[in-house]
């Protein structure tokens, strides 16, 4: 079997990678640190204008209906340029909400916008530190109003719309668990920007008091579609991992081989060497993980949630240790601000937590392995 991408949509990745070199530089990820903005809105309008937004969102509904490999294509390359648009926000998490469960009359609503970059979206889950859990879901869907408070929304400060996990009924567990899509603009929302480690993805505290919402999804299917949807986005995050990794690598071995310590290149020094070998073995091991679920999500395949849970495990793993190995290798001058090794870091930090804890994926993985193995 050839895990492989196609000659096309390797070119859609040089194409994609030619973009954002350009548009793209860590100037760009710079100002937005110092900003009060969460995104830079004229590289997410030219990214718009790319048709990037619709990449797997069926023509029907504007999109350009191409499919999931175009669309880990694209994130892997959004990774390497560490973007700062809320794109995994808005499409991999409030997009594949609406598309897993939304009616015909929300699908044209939202998608259609999404995909002309005219709507930014999120998804609220989390009340309280540690992992989101059924019993930890206190917020209330009741008659078409919402109210109750989600902390740690990524891009919450800049979206529109956000779809949120919510209690419908006194039902117990997951059965009364459902998914409300909610105008942040409207009355009885109020937000309050939240420090984040990552400046370039800015987060939110959300407020809700009576606002008005509209169902999505029947009541008691809520945590199903959650976790269905955090699938899907783990295998895209994972690209985007991936590709934060791989520049990390890049970094760190132009910095070895240019650097003379001793009246040699530090990169002939065994210690290095090691550290940039294990960051190229644990950066093919994610990509690989990443390919398999790559696979799994354009398949629909019945395995997609173990293949979700080893791209993300391992992705988080490889991103992490990369960011931090490239600013060892950096030496002094890595921990520095005027060097560019930091913005990984706190990117790593950001994508390994911004669907929940990485023991949670570790748990889910072990569990999926063991269905696998009965089945």
């Amino acid at each position: 079997m050839n895990f492989d991408f196609s000659d096309d949509q390797k070119m859609l990745r040089d194409q994609a990678r030619k973009f954002l070199s350009e548009k793209c530089t860590t100037k760009t990820v710079r100002k937005v640190f110092e900003s009060e903005a969460g995104l830079d809105r004229g590289l997410w309008k030219q990214i718009a204008e790319m048709g990037w937004h619709g990449t797997a969102i069926p023509e029907e509904f504007g999109g350009l209906g191409l499919g999931y490999l175009e669309l880990c294509v694209i994130a892997e390359e959004l990774g390497r340029a560490l973007a700062p648009v809320p794109f995994s926000s808005t499409v991999y998490l409030f997009a594949e909400a609406v598309l897993a469960a939304g009616t015909q009359e929300q699908k044209q609503k939202y998608l259609s916008k999404i995909a002309s970059g005219e709507l930014i979206g999120t998804f609220a889950r989390a009340e309280g530190p540690g992992a989101v859990t059924p019993k930890s879901v206190r917020t209330t869907f009741k008659g078409g109003k919402l109210s109750g408070k989600k902390i740690a929304v990524v891009d919450g400060a800049d979206a529109d719309f956000a779809v949120v996990l919510a209690r419908a009924n006194d039902e117990p567990g997951e059965r009364g668990l459902a998914l409300a899509v909610v105008d942040l603009k409207g009355a009885g929302v109020k937000r309050r920007a939240e420090d984040s480690i990552d400046p370039s993805r800015k987060h939110a505290e959300i407020t809700f008091d009576n606002a008005n919402a509209e169902a999505l999804g029947k009541t008691g299917e809520g945590w199903d579609i959650t976790s269905r949807v955090l699938d899907r986005a783990a295998i895209l995050i994972a690209f985007e991992q991936v590709g934060g990794a791989d520049i990390c690598l890049a970094m760190a071995k132009d910095y070895a081989i240019t650097r003379y310590a001793f009246g040699r290149q530090i990169g002939s020094y065994q210690a290095i060497k090691h550290k940039l070998a294990d960051m190229y073995v644990n950066t093919e091991l994610a990509r690989s993980n990443a390919y398999y679920g790559a696979w799994a999500l354009s398949t629909n395949a019945r395995d997609l949630p173990l293949a979700a849970a080893a791209a993300r495990v391992s992705a988080t793993q490889a991103f992490d240790y990369a960011s931090k190995e490239n600013t060892q290798t950096h030496g002094g001058i890595g921990f520095t601000w005027e060097v560019d090794c930091h913005l990984f870091y706190k990117r790593s930090r950001e994508l390994g937590l911004s669907l929940g804890p990485q023991r949670a994926w570790k748990d889910k993985l072990v569990t999926q392995l063991e269905l696998s193995n009965v089945a």
